[in-house]
């Protein structure tokens, strides 16, 4: 026995070491992939009046966008459980790809639903098993991981808006086409990160060990935690919805902005973001993931019910504590989430970052509507009250006591 374990020990101690390299290859290739989607509600003031759509036709983009993105990351994830894929991550940028061309030439309602459409394909192969990358990638330091792997991509959406500003508004929707560029740069970097986790293999085993360790919670105790997961989810990204899909517009229309300088200020909120996303990981491996959860959702709610009545000097300052604080949540709700529910990494990244996108995609259409019928101003109003569902992560059990 003593020679068993004294063979397998190298194994545990290469699954035990935190590898930074593939973390931050990981972290950047999150970067393009999540820049590119981020182009999508970047120019939705540039084919609102170039395709003369309204509200409810934006938030319809953003609807088939998101659930695409949504529906098959579970079993994307739920497969890859069972089945690892090392090379999937090209096939989702493939899709990414192909839709980013077809969206510089869409000059048509239908044909942007399609083009955004394979656009979500790519990201639902995306999302789940790079999550698992991250999560092997680890040694150990999970939340620490899923920060760098989520800093990536929130910095690559925060690029959107400024990449528009800087090359979409004047050059036209054509030049999507050549940010191709950055997709077909993330292909050669997931070929690495492909190879890299082919022959480490070796690291999931030790989460095996893992999958019997108790946490002492009943199974409907779990269930019930994940529902609260699942709504807390809900608050946030119906929120983000908001922001991200409304927030030039919501500046234009108050403040008679213009399209350039929209981009920019949905740009500082979204760098926000991108910085706030850093924190909740770390933090949540230090304080606990509840108390990182409870701060980043409920914590938003004075900036949030200021910010309809601010004027556009304290709207963009509101808008960077949002950033900061909301962006926190994700990271600790997600490896909270893996913590219930042990050795189904793929399929509870897959879960959650599939109803995130699902969320915000449903959220931006029911917005849209509501803005066409009164105003994009009663959106922003009625949008603030959404973090005080964070009131309900008092009833989270607290994970990391119940394993001692």
């Amino acid at each position: 026995m003593e020679k068993i374990a004294t063979a397998k020990a190298p194994v545990q101690q290469a699954a035990e070491r935190t590898v930074f390299s593939v973390l931050l290859a990981l972290s950047f290739s999150h970067l393009i992939n999540d820049a590119i989607q981020s182009l999508i509600p970047a120019i939705y003031p540039i084919v609102k009046d170039s395709l003369n759509l309204n509200f409810s036709q934006v938030g319809y983009i953003t609807l088939t966008y998101q659930l695409t993105a949504s529906l098959l990351q579970p079993l994307v994830g739920l497969y890859t459980d069972r089945k690892p894929q090392p090379y999937s991550l090209i096939i989702g940028m493939g899709f990414t790809l192909l839709g980013l061309v077809c969206l510089s030439q869409a000059h048509h309602f239908y044909f942007v639903l399609i083009s955004v459409g394979l656009v979500g394909v790519g990201s639902s192969v995306f999302h789940p098993e790079s999550s698992r990358l991250a999560h092997m990638a680890s040694g150990g330091q999970h939340g620490l991981a899923q920060s760098l792997f989520q800093l990536g991509g929130n910095a690559g959406s925060s690029l959107g808006p400024l990449l528009a500003a800087m090359i979409i508004v004047p050059h036209g929707q054509s030049s999507l086409s050549w940010f191709s560029i950055l997709a077909i740069l993330a292909i050669v970097v997931m070929i690495n990160i492909g190879s890299w986790y082919k022959q480490n293999t070796h690291r999931l085993k030790p989460k095996k060990v893992q999958v019997h360790t108790d946490n002492h919670l009943s199974q409907g105790k779990v269930i019930f935690a994940m529902g609260i997961l699942l709504v807390l989810v809900f608050s946030k990204y119906f929120y983000m919805a908001g922001m991200t899909s409304y927030y030039t517009f919501y500046l234009m229309h108050k403040f008679n902005v213009s399209v350039q300088a929209s981009q920019i200020y949905l740009f500082v909120f979204l760098f926000a973001v991108a910085a706030g996303t850093f924190f909740g990981g770390p933090l949540g491996d230090r304080i606990g993931r509840k108390y990182v959860i409870w701060i980043s959702i409920l914590g938003v709610a004075p900036f949030s019910l200021l910010l309809p009545h601010a004027n556009l000097m304290w709207t963009c300052i509101l808008s960077i504590f949002i950033g900061v604080i909301l962006s926190s949540a994700f990271s600790a709700i997600l490896v909270y989430a893996q913590e219930l529910v042990p050795g189904k990494v793929g399929m509870i990244a897959g879960l959650f970052f599939g109803l995130a996108f699902g969320m915000g995609g449903i959220g931006s259409a029911v917005l849209g509507n509501i803005a066409d019928s009164k105003g994009i101003d009663y959106v922003f109003r009625l949008c603030a009250y959404l973090p005080l569902i964070g009131l309900l992560t008092g009833l989270l059990p607290d994970v990391e006591k119940s394993r001692k």
